[in-house]
């Protein structure tokens, strides 16, 4: 059964927040990155390699939130860090994500991570399982990081280890979304994600010189050469197919909300399965008329965080 969302406040931005993309970077500089209290803990994974993640775990509280980044970020961005703060205010434990090569360290193996690699989401959820029997399980996944959980959620149905979920700003087309960032003013996104990923190549190739080689100059060119070798596609548009989240919504079988922006300059509202959300009985949507990408600047501020803790609570 559906939450009921119909007395959701809506999102009321600041008049010189006029399109997506002033939402988008304007968060980004000037969002809060002065991370809580958190005890940094490394988990290890199957295939002989390692997470870390970075916790704030409150022995009273009944549930513990999982957090997961987008592309090239971290438990320290902006986004991650304010909704961390929020939770933790609220009682919860939390348990933020750094993707392998994302946080303190490079991993240990060739490989990196993507945006359909939900083995990684179960060895967290294993993790916390075992750790803290007595806690339900909470998720939130943004961009890159939402399009993974949803695809988890998908996959495992009633076997999923989480209670409930959020999802922001999601790709749900992953190659719609690699053919707009080589665009015009998108091109600002690509540029800043190649220059981390190619560094980290880069650093990799030292230790593994078999990794491939990059010479391209868009994201398309990087899963194509990288990503999809890498992690045992054929190529961009097999990984792309595999891993869309809108082939999985249909699947989930948990509470899922899922919040976009009609004005989202990196993940076109059009890909959204609005259909299939609307389909099935244990997923819902709000979609904004204004914000970014995963920025939602607000008046009053924190409109994106009490949506996302609001249901969350309602919903564990």
């Amino acid at each position: 059964m559906k939450t009921n969302l119909r007395h959701v406040p809506h999102l009321r931005a600041p008049f010189w927040c006029f399109n997506g993309h002033v939402h988008t970077i304007a968060r980004s500089l000037f969002g809060d990155t002065g991370q809580p209290p958190l005890d940094g803990i490394e988990i290890p994974t199957p295939d002989n390699d390692f997470l870390e993640l970075d916790c704030h775990i409150q022995p009273d509280s009944d549930a513990i939130i999982t957090l997961f980044h987008g592309l090239e970020g971290s438990t320290e961005r902006y986004y991650m860090v304010e909704l961390m703060k929020v939770l933790i205010k609220n009682g919860y434990s939390v348990a933020g994500v750094n993707f392998r090569g994302c946080g303190s360290k490079l991993n240990d193996q060739p490989r990196f991570y993507h945006s359909g690699e939900t083995n990684d989401y179960q060895t967290v959820f294993n993790w916390i399982s075992d750790n803290y029997p007595d806690k339900t399980i909470g998720a939130v996944g943004f961009s890159l990081g939402g399009n993974a959980l949803a695809k988890y959620l998908g996959e495992t149905g009633d076997d999923s280890l989480v209670n409930t979920a959020v999802a922001v700003s999601v790709p749900y087309d992953l190659r719609l979304g690699s053919i707009i960032l080589s665009k015009g003013f998108h091109r600002i996104y690509e540029y800043r994600f190649l220059r981390t990923l190619r560094k980290k190549l880069h650093m990799k190739q030292k230790q593994f010189p078999e990794l491939p080689h990059f010479n391209g100059s868009t994201i398309y060119d990087f899963d194509d050469k990288v990503t999809a070798p890498l992690h045992g596609f054929d190529g961009a548009d097999d990984y792309y197919e595999q891993c869309s989240a809108r082939r999985f919504i249909d699947s989930i079988n948990i509470d899922t909300l899922f919040i976009h922006s009609k004005e989202d300059p990196l993940c076109p509202i059009e890909a959204m399965p609005l259909a299939k959300i609307n389909q099935n009985p244990s997923t819902d949507y709000i979609i904004t008329e204004q914000g970014g990408h995963v920025g939602f600047w607000s008046k009053p501020r924190g409109w994106l965080n009490f949506i996302i803790e609001n249901y969350l609570s309602s919903n564990l």
